[in-house]
């Protein structure tokens, strides 16, 4: 089943149950995926790596704007972020921890030869690949950088 049918019928059970900050995080994961399939050059279909990504965005800004509410004592808009990125997040694979990137790192800079933080850019590019969906790209850039100084 698609991400985009499961969301639908998601909809319908957070409409039945009046679950609203379920609600507001499924509707904005429909937008955000309507919004990407219409986009120039997609085709009708998404992959499941793009609702990936589509679903990554949605989480960084969620975690963008409640840190901005947060620092502004704006505890209930806060709240909803939160909620929203709850949800969203729960349709995300399950990500890894820290420790298991740094093993999945280690890996990447020894195929790589990787010495120093010269390469880091090569290292990013590689570990991105083989952590897609499974980490964000803040995390793995901290945790190249320490292991590349």
């Amino acid at each position: 089943m698609s991400l985009e049918t499961q969301i639908n019928q998601d909809i319908k059970a957070a409409m039945i149950a009046k679950d609203n900050a379920k609600l507001r995080g499924l509707r904005a994961i429909k937008a955000a995926i309507l919004l990407a399939k219409t986009e120039k050059g997609h085709s009708e279909e998404m992959t499941e790596e793009a609702e990936i990504k589509v679903l990554q965005k949605l989480v960084k800004q969620r975690k963008e704007s409640a840190e901005i509410y947060q620092q502004q004592n704006r505890e209930d808009l806060y709240q909803i972020e939160v909620e929203e990125q709850e949800v969203i997040e729960a349709y995300l694979p399950k990500q890894l921890d820290r420790a298991a990137i740094e093993e999945i790192v280690k890996g990447v800079i020894a195929e790589s030869g990787a010495t120093s933080v010269k390469d880091m850019g090569k290292v990013m590019g590689a570990a991105n690949q083989k952590l897609a969906g499974k980490a964000d790209g803040r995390t793995i850039s901290e945790v190249v950088k320490a292991l590349l100084s």
